[in-house]
């Protein structure tokens, strides 16, 4: 069976497909075009968020994409910046006129602080002051699933301690180079499912020759062992393209790493990001 077939349960009993299309960089006019693509090569987990400035064509590619809502799966985020209740409802309302859908499968708070602050001050109070309404909007049915992105433990402690919904998802980067495995543990413990951004390292692994060996040795590019190598972590897997045939190739995972190459990727410590090191989500590690 293809990985695009393949899926997680929530913790809610919600279904995510193991593999989406991340959409961070495509532009908004040729985000609808990407999102068709995706779905007509055999994607249904679709990813977007405020911050990206691309939810109207990522809705629109949705609507026009000739598969029902009901078969895909819509994510975005809140804007790190808002950690305050009315905002956040008033934002999550914002998102769906924006996308043009009814409901979202899953919302997610982009950062436990502002991307200006990040890794800065304590944004806990806020923090759960968002997450309020949006297990408001969760009951309401215009969100399937709550969770996070980019949250430590601590972050997580500082949520649960006014929650009443345990989130049901951590976005958080994750990469053979980087692989935080306490973190993944402890979301895992809580029921948490890991979703793997930048999967490839923003590109950068692309010129490691480790993971280049590793890669050769099954047959594969870098790209499909890096999104192999989090989907055997458990995670959801979301590289970002606007390329159809990349699409296809990242969807072309069907073979199993070796236990001792993965434990060669899960210790391999590569997080020289370049010139993307100027993103607060790179720039922290």
């Amino acid at each position: 069976m293809s990985i695009l077939h393949e899926t997680y349960t929530l913790s809610n009993g919600v279904e995510i497909p193991k593999l989406g299309l991340g959409t961070w960089f495509i532009d908004d006019a040729d985000a609808a075009q990407a999102v068709r693509d995706a779905v007509g090569i055999g994607y249904r987990n679709i990813d977007t968020a405020q911050a990206y400035g691309n939810e109207r064509g990522v809705g629109e590619g949705v609507r026009s994409s000739g598969v029902a809502r009901e078969e895909l799966f819509v994510s975005t985020k809140l804007a790190a910046e808002i950690k305050d209740y009315d905002e956040a409802a008033t934002a999550i309302d914002d998102s769906l006129r924006t996308l043009g859908l009814d409901y979202v499968d899953l919302l997610l708070i982009h950062s436990p602080q502002p991307w200006d602050d990040f890794r800065g001050g304590d944004y806990a109070e806020g923090n759960r002051a968002a997450w309020r309404a949006m297990e408001e909007a969760h009951e309401a049915g215009k969100v399937r699933a709550i969770g996070v992105s980019n949250f430590l433990q601590k972050d997580l402690e500082n949520l649960l301690a006014g929650a009443t919904v345990v989130p049901h998802v951590n976005q958080i980067l994750v990469h053979a180079g980087n692989t935080p495995s306490e973190l993944i543990s402890s979301c895992e413990s809580q029921g948490i499912l890991v979703e793997a951004y930048s999967p490839i390292a923003h590109g950068e692994i692309l010129d490691n020759e480790a993971v280049a060996g590793i890669a050769r040795k099954y047959g594969v590019s870098v790209p499909q062992l890096c999104i192999r190598y989090t989907l055997q972590l458990g995670a959801v897997s979301l590289p970002k393209t606007a390329n159809p045939e990349h699409m296809r190739s990242n969807a072309q995972v069907d073979f199993e790493i070796a236990a001792e190459d993965m434990e060669t990727l899960r210790t391999l410590d590569e997080r020289d990001y370049g010139d993307s090191s100027a993103f607060p989500v790179y720039s922290d590690q």
